[in-house]
């Protein structure tokens, strides 16, 4: 009996908790939302808490950032299986001595090269002793080179379906669609975006190349451009899969900018932090400068360069095909490096990298990365 009204007392108590728990969850919002269509949608207006904590860090003089796992990539040190060698991630704040300097440890770093010969093709067939990498200046030994590499992709393919892209969303589609299916191996996964006022993610990250199409045939046109909020997205949503991936960014847009939170420097950031590649393929309805986004075009030129990827101007939208199938040649023409860092790099600082080659070709590698560690 005794038991009974105990029970009978208890029964509301925890009823009542479990309403409070579930209702605090439902008011628990992500950067991406989902609606309706099962698709995940990040807003510019009214956007989460969590989102604008990161963009507000990212302004922040670097003294005086804090970084976290929501925020950025935990380290930069990716390399392959195949060489017999793990990762090593750079310490959380458990590692700080009792006078809360950070300590680091030295990484693996681990960075892409694209080289074209003076004709614009893939320079093939290039051995350890015609790179040279360096580090702040400072020359580095190349421990691991791989020529054409096969690590795995994952690529955050994002299209802009503003209203002011709307004449070429058909043909945008169809190209993607033919990109997908060209590029997309067993061991590669593509997510696809749509962006306008909101980022929308309509696929997540999959090989299913059918699933992927699919999603094309679902971007819908929207009012504004949140070009900056789509780079930052679209990097946190890469440094969330496993390391030892190559990841990349590619952009279809007309560079128009009018609705993100994020600004130039946070998009930059993101993508540096999150060692992602951002090819851009830039449509322009107009030619002429005075109908062109050509801010926006310089903007995104800059941050592919940092990264270490390009951006493609097709004079025609017939053209778009044939950008897409640049950016597929060249990731699978890549070159694989990487080096332990000497001096070892203090950690949370963006350190400038640069990659030469010993012949008549140019280069292309990401300019800095983020040495990874906490200051609390």
């Amino acid at each position: 009996m005794a038991l009974a009204s105990c029970c009978a007392l208890l029964i509301p108590v925890a009823t009542a908790l479990l309403a409070r728990i579930s209702h605090k969850r439902s008011d628990q919002r992500n950067v991406f939302q989902s609606n309706r269509h099962e698709t995940q949608v990040f807003r510019s207006a009214g956007v989460p808490p969590a989102f604008l904590r990161c963009v507000e860090t990212e302004k922040l003089p670097a003294r005086r950032r804090r970084y976290n796992t929501s925020c950025a990539a935990p380290t930069f040190a990716i390399i392959g299986e195949s060489f017999g060698l793990r990762p090593v991630a750079a310490r959380d704040g458990n590692d700080q001595d009792q006078r809360g300097r950070i300590r680091s440890e030295v990484t693996l770093v681990s960075l892409l090269a694209s080289v074209l010969d003076k004709d614009g093709r893939p320079a093939l067939g290039l051995t350890v002793d015609q790179f040279e990498v360096y580090e702040e200046g400072v020359k580095q030994k190349i421990e691991v080179l791989e020529p054409e590499t096969q690590q795995p992709l994952d690529l955050a393919l994002m299209i802009d379906s503003s209203l002011s892209e709307t004449k070429e969303l058909e043909f945008e589609e169809d190209a993607a669609s033919r990109f997908i299916e060209k590029l997309v191996r067993p061991a590669d996964r593509l997510a696809v975006y749509e962006f306008a006022d909101a980022v929308t993610q309509l696929a997540p990250f999959s090989s299913n190349v059918p699933s992927l199409q699919a999603a094309l045939r679902r971007i819908a046109p929207g009012d504004g451009t949140a070009l900056y909020d789509a780079i930052f997205l679209g990097s946190q949503a890469l440094t969330k899969n496993p390391a030892g991936r190559r990841r990349v960014i590619v952009l279809v847009t007309d560079a128009g900018e009018t609705t993100s939170r994020a600004d130039f420097e946070t998009a930059r950031r993101a993508a540096l932090r999150a060692d992602a590649l951002l090819y851009t393929i830039v449509v322009r309805a107009v030619k002429t400068e005075g109908g062109r986004n050509t801010a926006g075009e310089h903007a995104l030129e800059t941050i592919a360069d940092s990264t270490g990827g390009a951006t493609y101007f097709p004079d025609t939208i017939a053209q778009l095909g044939d950008m897409f199938d640049l950016i597929d040649r060249e990731l699978r023409t890549q070159y694989r490096m990487a080096y332990y860092p000497n001096p070892r790099p203090p950690a949370g600082t963006f350190r400038t990298l640069e990659v030469r080659v010993k012949c008549e070709c140019k280069v292309r590698s990401r300019k800095a990365y983020y040495s990874g560690g906490r200051l609390d």
